[in-house]
């Protein structure tokens, strides 16, 4: 009988070994490019961010210019007649809330509209025996935009109910 040597021969071990190496380098040349590629996403994507920011407030600004360029113009007549200054103020106010609007704050009407908790703020209550109760009366402080895109709930005064 001859004798087998169990140990396989040299030639075959380095065929499988080295193709797995290969495949290894390549796999981890692969998942460094990859997160070199992450990293660059990440970087590109936080600049456009960044960018979105510096432009989205300077046109808000530039939204505003016309309304402090009034405010000043106001105030180089402030010493001229009381009634037109006034009435120069009321067009700067209605310039400003066109001013939210556009930005896609509207200011809201409330009076006459149902107490809602998540649009007003109450900060009084009164008897009135006209409107129902639970019903805007008054609005101290108006509110500007609706649902997800409110600035501020309105600041109002509640009808109650009438005393007999």
């Amino acid at each position: 009988m001859t004798e087998r040597n169990e140990t396989p021969p040299a030639e075959p071990r380095q065929a499988v070994e080295e193709p797995v190496a290969e495949k290894l380098a390549e796999l981890e040349d692969r998942w460094l490019r990859a997160v070199a590629d992450l990293d660059n996403l990440r970087k590109r994507v936080a600049r456009d961010m960044d960018r979105q920011r510096i432009e989205e407030r300077t046109r808000v600004a530039a939204e505003w210019l016309p309304v402090i360029d009034n405010l000043e113009l106001a105030l180089r007549h402030a010493g001229a007649d009381a009634d037109a200054v006034i009435e120069g103020v009321r067009a700067v106010r209605d310039q400003a809330v066109g001013v939210l609007a556009r930005l896609g704050f509207p200011r809201r009407d409330d009076v006459g509209t149902r107490f809602d908790p998540a649009r007003h703020e109450a900060v009084s209550t009164v008897a009135v025996p006209d409107a129902d109760p639970g019903t805007v009366v008054e609005v101290v402080r108006p509110g500007y935009g609706d649902g997800a895109l409110q600035l501020r709930p309105a600041s109002v005064v509640v009808s109650t109910k009438a005393d007999e």
